[in-house]
């Protein structure tokens, strides 16, 4: 073995990791991070955020094209779509920014290394998978492993018929039928997909509602429309198993009829991927839902040893994992890093998307905190109209003593851009009146949030 001392060492080079290398290699350490596949960037880039996000893009502009066009004069003829193009093309945006990663790595200095990291005890991590193990020593080290899908008993995943949404983004043909057993994010946004290009899509979700987590009336809004798209949802339904059975397969649930399909997407949530790290060689014990327990700087009960993004606790988000990493890397370096978890926003890609900040409110009123509501409906809004996008609301909630703003929820045209207005004054601890009070360009979507602003204290203007 040879040997190889960094100040800092990651485990994982997806958006937690490779941001906190960066971030520490600009304080000035020396950083190494260990990374098991050859493309750098994590589950986000390679199989998850960006290549779902090319898919909903290609199948929205071939949906528009076929379906939405028409009002505006515009009249197409003989639309058709090819499948193989979509998916060169979402293969190439995930080439050029994983090779982007390896880039920024390159120019800031930080040392990659490709193999799966074992911890071999304090400050020490053996890299494996190659000719010879590497061993690699370290003043800190960084658990960014990130998360993996999550299984269900009797669900007999076999990468073909039934597997997870890794599979669901390179199908070769689209499929005639496909079930979605999971109504989160996931599953909505790759049905959405499926259903744009053809796809009978069916969800068949435990629980009686979609989105657990968020906020109750938008989850709502949202199941309307997409059954007004033509997706099928069996709700408050067990999956008690799903198998491959000929050309296609079936999900069984506990007291219904079985479903056929032709293919299967498991999307029931996504799990801490934290085996195989060698944890209990430093003492090391995850919880029972197999997330790594960390204080409040991300240290873990080892000393030296950090844990950011999907493998200990919170949301499990891209960007909450690169603000943790950020946040260790500055606490390591300076004496100071924080995250405030109030001002994490979730974003859904679907059409319309859905985007929310801060608490919901079930939260609120589980909490017994008083609040004050303001919605309002993009159909008051001008550049909806223009845009022929009228479906969905901002919604604003507000603190009922001093109006400061609590969470913001939308469903609607560009909710993932129009939520970062609600994050930046959530953070700054803005009120409603605040946002109610700064002007918004006109015509433009961001009126509706400002409208939503007012209608918290009943004052909405295009009511």
């Amino acid at each position: 073995m040879t040997s190889t001392r960094h100040d800092l060492l990651i485990l994982g080079s997806g958006p937690g990791g490779y941001v906190a290398a960066i971030r520490a290699a600009q304080l000035g350490m020396n950083v190494g991070c260990v990374e098991t596949e050859q493309a750098l960037g994590g589950t986000c880039l390679r199989v998850g955020c960006i290549p779902s996000k090319a898919l909903l893009e290609s199948s929205e502009r071939y949906h528009e094209t076929k379906e939405a066009l028409a009002p505006h004069g515009i009249h197409v003829e003989s639309v058709s779509f090819d499948l193989a193009q979509m998916l060169k093309r979402k293969d190439e945006i995930v080439r050029g920014l994983t090779g982007g990663v390896d880039m920024l790595f390159k120019k800031n200095r930080v040392t990659r290394y490709t193999g799966r990291a074992r911890i071999a005890g304090p400050g020490r991590v053996v890299v494996e998978g190659g000719s010879n193990p590497i061993e690699l020593s370290a003043t800190h080290v960084m658990i960014a492993t990130g998360s993996k899908s999550a299984t269900l008993p009797g669900v007999n995943l076999d990468g073909d018929r039934i597997a997870t949404s890794t599979e669901a983004l390179a199908y070769p043909t689209v499929p005639g039928h496909l079930a979605v057993i999971g109504a989160g994010y996931i599953g909505l946004e790759l049905g959405s997909v499926w259903l744009r290009l053809g796809s009978r899509v069916t969800v068949i979700e435990y629980l009686d509602r979609i989105l657990p987590g968020m906020d109750a009336e938008i989850a709502t809004e949202a199941l309307r429309l997409f059954k007004r798209q033509g997706m099928e949802f069996r709700l408050g339904q067990k999956v008690t198993g799903a198998r491959a059975e000929g050309a296609g397969a079936i999900v069984e649930c506990e007291g219904k009829e079985p479903l056929r399909a032709d293919r299967v997407l498991l999307a029931v949530g996504r799990v801490p991927n934290t085996d195989g790290l060698g944890l209990d060689s430093v003492g090391i014990a995850p919880d029972p839902r197999g997330r790594i327990p960390v204080d409040e700087h991300f240290q873990t009960s080892a000393q030296g040893i950090y844990a950011i993004g999907d493998v200990i606790g919170g949301a499990m988000l891209a960007h909450k994992a690169s603000e943790e990493g950020v946040a260790c890397v500055e606490w390591i370096a300076t004496g100071y890093g924080h995250v405030n978890y109030e001002a994490i926003p979730g974003v859904v890609y679907t059409q319309p998307e859905i985007a929310s900040v801060g608490q919901t409110e079930e939260e609120l009123t589980a909490a017994g905190r008083a609040f004050r509501k303001g919605v309002f409906f993009f159909r008051g809004i001008g550049r909806s109209r223009a845009l022929g996008q009228t479906d969905g609301r901002v919604k604003m909630l507000a603190d009922q003593a001093t109006d400061r703003l609590l969470g913001v929820h939308i469903i609607g045209p560009r909710a993932g851009d129009l939520i970062a207005e609600a994050v930046a004054a959530i953070e700054f601890g803005a009120s409603s009146e605040d946002i109610a009070r700064i002007c918004h360009a006109h015509p433009t979507l961001a009126e509706a949030v400002k409208e939503a602003a007012l209608a918290v204290d009943g004052r909405a203007i295009h009511a």
